[in-house]
């Protein structure tokens, strides 16, 4: 059996200003950040993972938050260092990490490409200013083009653009000036993605005014992805585009249903073992409560091993947002399931037209694409 790939999740939890869409795990700076401790906080959890990887080789590592360029440089190599002395890692891998436009950040691109960072994603979400002061971002639409000018310059040839659609009172043509100044950027790849009102963030609570309508975010869409293809952008994932077929390495793991060791505040991870148990577990959410935890080796607040009645679903929902769709033997492969115990339910989606399946490879059709959830639920 082929091995499952393996990647790392780092996640650093603060930012400088909570915006009001986001519902991941973050924490506006308040005091002095502990960067140094939280770095050794970091390693001794990552230890703590070690005995369920031993072994294993990574095959990619992401940086996320929270925004993590406020994290020095020093910071972050001591980090890298540290995971090099623990862990193997595949020559020339992929490691990003996450950045935001402002002025405070672009000084440190030409450092973080220095100590090993060869991708960056930086979260621009919008270049225009009525739009990015709605979004609660501190940054302007001249610092986000600077900052991925700056990028190109510090050296990296492969960097990510986060973007968002479908934002308050914004016209259609509006969200393609976003997209084609992106694109004019010159990024590898591009996120373009609608904004989404998630639970537990100050949007859902109090919800924005004039937000475009479902047929405006169709027409939106539409357009949009003309745009990205007529640029040379390919679409290979619901919301991810790539030039040159430089996909992130990293997300694509995380949809083919791959492991990966997730370390930080409320971090969460996947781990298979040869026994046919697939774990998932996170760790605390609270920076303070997770430093302490994790230099007693006991970080994860959860942890679940995954029902065998769940494992088609689980992995169809991350395999069948790949445009290209999947490898046949990624199924039995990282589910440990029998061909057997999926091919009545996938016949059956074969024969709604949601999905296509060959001798080789299983894909979403045309049809499932737009319906996207319904093809999804035809496996729980």
């Amino acid at each position: 059996m082929t091995p499952i790939p393996l990647s790392l999740y780092i996640h650093i939890p603060w930012c400088i200003k909570k915006c009001p869409y986001c519902d991941f795990n973050s924490h506006q700076i308040t005091e002095d950040l502990p960067e140094q401790a939280y770095v050794q906080a970091l390693l001794k959890d990552l230890e703590s993972e070690l005995p369920a990887i031993w072994g294993r080789r990574l095959e990619s590592i992401f940086i996320g938050g929270g925004t993590p360029s406020v994290f020095s440089a020093d910071a972050i190599d001591t980090l890298l260092s540290g995971l090099r002395a623990l862990l193997p890692l595949r020559p020339s891998m992929e490691i990003t990490m996450e950045a935001n436009p402002g002025t405070f950040e672009q000084e440190r691109f030409k450092a973080y490409r220095d100590i090993g960072i060869n991708r960056l994603s930086i979260g621009v979400q919008s270049f225009n200013a009525e739009h990015l002061s709605v979004l609660g971002r501190i940054h302007d639409n001249k610092e986000a083009i600077q900052a991925c000018q700056i990028a190109k310059q510090a050296g990296f040839d492969n960097f990510n653009i986060d973007l968002m659609f479908g934002l308050p009172k914004q016209s259609i043509q509006q969200a393609l000036d976003d997209l084609q100044q992106a694109i004019d950027c010159q990024p590898s790849h591009i996120s373009w993605y609608q904004l989404t009102l998630e639970p537990n963030t100050l949007f859902h609570h109090s919800p924005p005014a004039q937000l475009p309508n479902n047929d405006k975010l169709w027409d939106m869409q539409q357009q949009g992805q003309n745009l990205l293809a007529q640029a040379g952008f390919s679409q290979y994932e619901v919301s991810a585009y790539a030039k040159d077929d430089q996909r992130s390495q990293h997300n694509m793991n995380y949809w083919e249903f791959g492991d990966y060791i997730g370390i930080g505040a409320g971090a969460h991870g996947k781990i298979s073992y040869p026994d046919g148990n697939i774990q998932r577990y996170s760790k605390y959410r609270q920076p303070k409560q997770y430093m302490e935890y994790a230099h007693q080796a006991n970080a994860r607040s959860s942890e679940e091993f995954i029902k065998k009645e769940n494992l088609l679903f689980e992995f169809m929902l991350n395999a069948l947002r790949l445009k290209q769709g999947v490898d046949m033997s990624l199924l039995t492969e990282r589910t440990y399931l029998p061909f057997s115990e999926v091919e009545k339910k996938l016949n059956k989606a074969v024969q709604k037209g949601l999905i296509e399946q060959s001798n080789t490879r299983i894909k979403t059709s045309d049809k499932g694409w737009d319906f996207l959830n319904d093809t999804v639920e035809q496996f729980i």
